[in-house]
This record gives C-alpha cells, structure tokens and sequence, in this order.
C-alpha cells in the first residue's frame, strides 16, 4: 500500500506562495490520479484539486481556481501543489490523496483511498 508524505506547508502573509509536496513510498503512483484536499478548523473537509495519471488533466475547485497549479513528476513519485496569492481562507490541514483508477473520476473524498498525514498551511492578514 502507498504512504504518502505531504511537506512545505507552514505560516504565510496573505498574497504570498506555498509549494506543498507529496511524496509517495511503497507503491508507485504512476498510474493513479493523484489529489489534494483541506479541512479548515470547523469546517468540513474539501476538494482543492486532482490531477489525472499522465498529468494532462486536472480540476482545480472553484476556489483556488487561477491562484493554485497542481502537477506531478512520476519519476520522483511525487504530486505538487502550488499556491500563489495566498489568502487567509486558505487556512487548512492539506491532505494528499490517491485515486483508485489513473483519470479523475470524483471529486468526493469518497474517490480517493490513500490519504497522507496532512500539512498545515497558515495564511496571516
């Protein structure tokens, strides 16, 4: 089975960048999707965004849609999420995940059956 370790989350001023890693360890992911997910304090958890097997799909959530950029390097076995323009709603444990097929076929947390520990990600005002 897969471990996934996500890393670079950490405090932030509004308007500024974060690049979270997940590095994968027992499993190739290769020809899984790959995803991100948040849970802020409070709230349930979300959607943040999927990439397909190859890396030539992804969904972003409305959101983060235009400040975030997820992609993935196969070789390293490793997904990024990029975050720009950071604000303080962005607030959140961050949480890698893997599908069970190699496109994006959900956007639920249902989709997805390997999670890692999270990161938390702090945006200040």
């Amino acid at each position: 089975q897969v471990q996934l370790v996500e890393s670079g989350g950490g405090l932030v001023q509004a308007g500024g960048s974060l690049r979270l890693s997940c590095a994968a360890s027992g499993s190739t992911i290769s020809s899984y999707a790959m995803g991100w997910f948040r849970q802020a304090p409070g709230k349930e958890r979300e959607f943040v965004a999927a990439i397909n097997w190859s890396g030539g799909n992804t969904v972003l959530a409305a959101s983060v849609k235009g400040r975030f950029t997820i992609s993935r390097d196969n070789a390293k076995n490793t997904v990024y999420l990029q975050m720009l323009s950071l604000k303080p709603e962005d607030t959140a444990v961050y949480y890698c995940v893997t599908a069970g097929s190699p496109h994006i076929r959900s956007m639920s947390s249902n989709g997805f059956n390997s999670w890692g520990q999270g990161t938390q990600v702090t945006v200040s005002s």
